[in-house]
């Protein structure tokens, strides 16, 4: 007989407060709504945070790497370097050019982008290449920046994972070219919505908050306000992707509260590593020595040699037991776009399929307590036993 949960634990509740509630409440009593001075103060408080010189508040981390992309002028007929294990948006935004993502398989410790494999796919008509600091753990930095520099790329760098990620003591978002983080609801810190592209580069800075609210002339949101003008100028044609100070409220009072609740999350990460290393059934995530990992998710894998039953049979399992888990990610290569539109097949990524074949993320959040993580430790273990080979 399989236990039954005496309560069921999502895989993701993000952790809303008080705090937090009021912040939004005296946002909307406050008369703006939309892109205003909160946006501002939280531009400002990120790039703070981050060490970054420049930090443009954006609706989503999509909405911040098409912009990325168009700050750094890619055009159709150029190609980026992006790994087949990632979110639709790292290639999607490519495609958005009429460029071509070119996808590259993972390296089989961290399942991040695999130095060696981007430099193999690099050609006369690539333009930039997209790290993905996958779960948030930090990518190999030094080495991609150096393909990155031989070959005169940029680097934009996927951190919607990443926040707060250090790779060799250098916080993630002040590494590359362009750096995009993202504020959804799972994330380490939340604004519902939401992303924040982060530069040393001023005119990509300015470029992106044109370009961000419908190609008008710089602060044009001000035109509102006491201080603006009722004129503007449409410089190009832009995007609607401006973030609001509703929004900018809530990710004020989550910034403040960021290495607290990501320590939380390292907390339960060690939790659950102690316990399933234990167990031969699976395999617990590995981290490089010299990184500061985000934990965004904590993904297992599956051991086919020591478990006789499928990873789909193990979410099945955990269902019943009232666990959320979820799977980080389908591989690129393997839907059905990428099949027909690049000719991407069977064994051109084993290290990606191997990895999808037997990955499971489990719940990890701050509003867990260490009880739920036990339970999410005994029913795997008891999964373990019920199912060894």
């Amino acid at each position: 007989m399989v236990p039954t949960a005496t309560k069921a634990l999502p895989f993701h509740v993000p952790l809303i407060e008080e705090e937090d509630i009021q912040a939004v409440v005296k946002a909307l009593q406050s008369g703006w709504i939309t892109t205003g001075p909160k946006v501002k103060e939280f531009e400002r408080e990120f790039a703070k945070f981050i060490g970054a010189s420049h930090a443009v508040p954006l609706s989503s981390c999509t909405a911040a790497l098409h912009l990325a992309l168009d700050a750094i002028g890619l055009k159709e007929g150029d190609e980026v370097v992006v790994p087949t294990v990632t979110f639709a948006s790292t290639a999607a935004t490519v495609l958005y050019f009429r460029a071509k993502p070119v996808l590259v398989d993972s390296a089989p410790d961290t399942f991040n982008l695999d130095p060696d494999r981007v430099e193999q796919a690099i050609t006369a008509r690539t333009k930039a290449i997209i790290p993905v600091h996958f779960r948030g753990h930090p990518c190999e930095m030094d080495r991609l920046m150096e393909i990155a520099k031989d070959h005169g790329l940029k680097v934009i760098e996927d951190a919607a994972h990443a926040l707060p990620a250090r790779y060799k003591g250098k916080m993630v978002g002040t590494m590359g070219d362009i750096t995009c983080f993202s504020f959804y609801a799972t994330k380490t810190i939340t604004t519902g919505e939401g992303g924040m592209a982060t530069t040393e580069n001023a005119e990509y800075a300015d470029r992106m908050r044109i370009m961000g609210l419908h190609g008008i002339s710089k602060d044009a949101w001000k035109r509102y306000s006491a201080e603006g003008s009722w004129r503007y100028e449409i410089l190009e044609p832009g995007y609607k992707y401006n973030l609001t100070d509703v929004q900018a409220a809530l990710g004020l009072v989550q910034l403040a509260k960021c290495d607290a609740m990501w320590r939380r999350r390292v907390a339960l990460a060690e939790r659950y590593t102690q316990a399933l290393r234990l167990l031969d059934a699976f395999e617990t995530p590995k981290v490089q020595p010299d990184v500061q990992h985000a934990w965004h998710l904590y993904v297992i894998l599956m051991n086919p040699k020591a478990l006789g039953i499928h990873r789909d049979q193990v979410i099945e399992e955990l269902k019943q037991r009232g666990i959320g888990t979820s799977v980080h990610f389908i591989p690129l290569h393997t839907h059905p776009y990428y099949r027909k539109r690049w000719g991407y097949g069977p064994g051109d990524f084993p290290v990606a399929d191997n990895y999808f074949d037997r990955c499971l993320s489990l719940p990890l959040y701050p509003a867990m307590s260490d009880e739920d993580a036990d339970n999410v430790i005994e029913a795997l273990t008891d999964i373990a036993i019920r199912f060894r080979r």
